[in-house]
């Protein structure tokens, strides 16, 4: 019975999986009005890349975290249901508003070596997400104290240096999206990113102090939540 859950849980992620791919490379593609767009296509086969080495570390060290970020637990925050929306809303604008100023009208210009920041800003920020995800069992999609999950904080890894590491490392890689797709427009919805980021991270913060245990106390130790010494 377990291996039949898990053989229809697999076929469902790599199903989202596609599907989720195919539906990044029309949001990159169709804004641009053309497919011979070459750091559109770097940008989907790094990408891709990435996601598949995010993915198959996970699948070896935490395959249950793996299965439970593809739905939305019982528990979750209202109010982050309401910033997921936004983080969509914002994340496709990106794309739109790339493709549109760097292939289809041409409103900006960005050197070569631009890609090059924007590449490393994708390793790092992919390194420090997967990192996270790899030492944090309790790291789903959404926020909720999960009850259902032996839900305790966690403070080896990158948690011993921030509180909300994988905060690091989605920030990162969305800001490395304007640079490998060659638009300055695009930091326009990536900087409401990072605001809606900002957001979560806060509420994110006040929901563990206030409903998990240990957490209080952990925030003592770790004082900062996204950047050593700052905040």
């Amino acid at each position: 019975m377990a291996d039949k859950e898990s053989k229809v849980l697999g076929t469902r992620f790599v199903i989202l999986t596609v599907v989720g791919f195919l539906v990044v490379g029309a949001i990159i593609f169709l804004p641009a009005g053309r497919l011979d767009w070459t750091a559109g296509w770097a940008f989907f086969v790094l990408t891709t890349l990435s996601w598949a080495v995010m993915v198959v570390l996970m699948a070896r060290k935490n395959p249950d975290l793996l299965k439970r970020r593809m739905s939305v637990g019982e528990g979750t925050k209202r109010w982050d249901k309401v910033i997921l929306g936004l983080f969509r809303i914002f994340t496709l604008a990106i794309f739109v508003v790339a493709g549109m100023d760097s292939v289809r009208y041409g409103w900006s210009s960005m050197s070569i070596a631009f890609w090059v920041v924007g590449f490393l800003l994708h390793c790092l920020g992919y390194a420090v997400a997967t990192w996270s995800m790899l030492e944090n069992p309790h790291f789903e999609a959404t926020v909720r104290i999960q009850h259902d999950h032996d839900h305790r904080v966690v403070d080896r890894g990158p948690y011993s240096i921030v509180r909300h590491p994988g905060y690091v490392g989605f920030a990162f890689i969305f800001g490395a999206i304007p640079l490998l797709l060659g638009s300055w427009w695009a930091f326009v919805p990536t900087g409401f990113i990072i605001i809606t980021m900002l957001m979560r991270t806060r509420l994110e913060d006040r929901t563990l102090t206030k409903e998990l245990e240990g957490y209080e106390e952990y925030a003592r130790r770790v004082k900062y939540r996204l950047i050593p010494g700052i905040w």
